[in-house]
């Protein structure tokens, strides 16, 4: 098995992700379809080899005690990878996500304009929320560098792992790595608290304790962004309340309204005008009107707001995919599959 060349093709095809199975060929996507590499089938032993050769003995000991490790792969100015490693059917598996390590400009990735507006405001709580790999990290580290060209503040990143390298400019940033920086989110954001930062990023709000300290800096001045695996801005704002305990959800819900200052849901379509990705993007401003349907748990009535407020910037998913279908960026197909309300979005395309 040669690791190297492996990571050479799928560089040159300009691979999102590469899969790492005994018995079967390396595999990659690209444009989100699976494809297997032109190398020989691999074992079991190869597969184990080069896991020692990438990572400490360390973290060789605790893969063997949990059958699962997560961290980070890189060849310096190359490439960079987040890699999972596991065990599937007795035997170890790896699948590795690539990351690039020059943040695009957020003008260049296809976004609604009022995303550029949110990385003006001084304070509050923005989430990014989509699947697993539906760009979210990218969304912020564009964000991201989009302040550090204009602000002269203090950035902290707390990442799992960290992706894009950011390079200080007009800001100073630092970035830390769980598992290598601090031990997890919680203890990384407790103490940021105490490093004077004026922007912080949290890789993702995964346990009521960092989502409580996350709402706690937004609400003493932060400018806090974080992520969610959430499908859209109404699951979103019951996802963050439904991690707490019932007595104290009424509570959550006010702290919430008066922090909160967007929510960005976004999906990745293949496009059909060149090779590569877009996304169709839903954006959930909070107005007045959107703190008091927090607040009163009315999060079911978010899609409608949305709806309604196109003037302001707000945007549904629907709206947004079809948006990029009549544009001429992806199939019929592809729109009505991911549509939040397909029958209605068919209806809208044939018009």
């Amino acid at each position: 098995m040669n690791f190297t060349e492996i990571l050479h093709d799928a560089h040159k095809h300009g691979a999102s992700d590469i899969h790492l199975v005994s018995d079967h060929p390396p595999m990659m996507r690209v444009n989100t379809v699976m494809t297997p590499m032109d190398h020989p089938m691999l074992t079991n032993s190869g597969i184990t080899d080069v896991l020692k050769e990438i990572i400490t003995e360390l973290q060789m000991e605790q893969f063997r005690e949990v059958k699962d490790l997560d961290f980070s792969y890189e060849i310096p100015d190359f490439c960079r990878y987040r890699v999972n490693a596991h065990i599937q059917r007795g035997s170890v598996a790896m699948a590795m996500r690539a990351i690039k390590t020059k943040v695009p400009p957020l003008e260049q990735l296809n976004m609604p304009e009022v995303i550029s507006r949110l990385t003006y405001l001084p304070r509050g709580l923005v989430v990014v929320t989509g699947d697993t790999g539906s760009g979210k990290s990218t969304t912020l580290a564009a964000m991201i560098q989009s302040m550090n060209e204009r602000y002269r503040k203090h950035i902290i990143t707390l990442e799992d792992p960290v992706e894009y390298t950011l390079t200080s400019n007009k800001c100073l940033i630092e970035q830390r790595e769980l598992g290598h920086d601090m031990s997890t989110f919680t203890s990384g954001l407790k103490h940021a608290l105490r490093q004077d930062p004026d922007i912080i990023l949290v890789g993702e709000m995964r346990d009521l304790e960092t989502t409580a300290l996350a709402l706690s800096a937004a609400e003493t001045g932060h400018l806090v962004f974080s992520t969610l695996h959430t499908v859209n801005a109404s699951q979103s704002v019951e996802r963050i309340v439904d991690m707490y305990p019932a007595g104290q959800q009424n509570q959550i819900r006010s702290m919430l309204a008066n922090t909160l200052q967007a929510v960005i849901s976004q999906t990745l379509f293949s496009r059909i005008d060149h090779p590569g990705m877009v996304p169709a993007v839903e954006v959930l401003l909070c107005t007045p009107g959107v703190r008091n349907i927090i607040r009163e748990d009315r999060a079911f009535e978010i899609p409608n707001v949305i709806e309604t407020n196109r003037q302001l910037g707000m945007i549904s998913l629907d709206a947004s995919i079809a948006q990029i279908y009549f544009n001429g960026m992806i199939s019929r197909e592809d729109a009505i599959a991911q549509a939040a309300y397909p029958d209605k979005l068919e209806r809208q395309l044939a018009a």
